[in-house]
């Protein structure tokens, strides 16, 4: 999977236990217990992922191609993911840690250590 869309992204998400379609602001979105994972977000060719403010630095700093944000975004938890990244391996890690943040303690430990 290359996350070239947002069906790509929606596809890899609902693989993850608990995660439905919703929406956020009125656009597509991918929750766990009524908390986003991700949306479409406002940005052509990117979508939006929730991430920690030192996590945002940091994939922002290291793949500034892939991972940026625009002064909307700058003072909240999560950041925008280009379409299409050389590394899909690293996007999935960092969808599935927006859930792993976000999910039960039984979730947690079914699913494993934090990616």
């Amino acid at each position: 999977m290359t996350f070239r869309d947002w069906d790509d992204v929606a596809a890899f998400a609902v693989t993850l236990p608990g995660v439905e379609p919703s929406t956020s602001w009125g656009q597509p979105a991918m929750k766990v217990r009524g908390k986003l994972i991700c949306s479409t977000g406002h940005e052509a060719g990117s979508f939006h992922v929730a991430a920690t403010h030192d996590e945002k630095t940091v994939l922002m700093e290291s793949d500034p191609d892939t991972f940026w944000q625009t002064p909307h975004y700058a003072n909240w938890p999560g950041l925008l993911v280009r379409y299409g990244s050389h590394d899909p391996e690293r996007i999935r890690a960092v969808i599935a840690r927006a859930w792993w943040d976000r999910a039960t303690r039984k979730a947690q430990a079914a699913f494993g250590p934090r990616p």
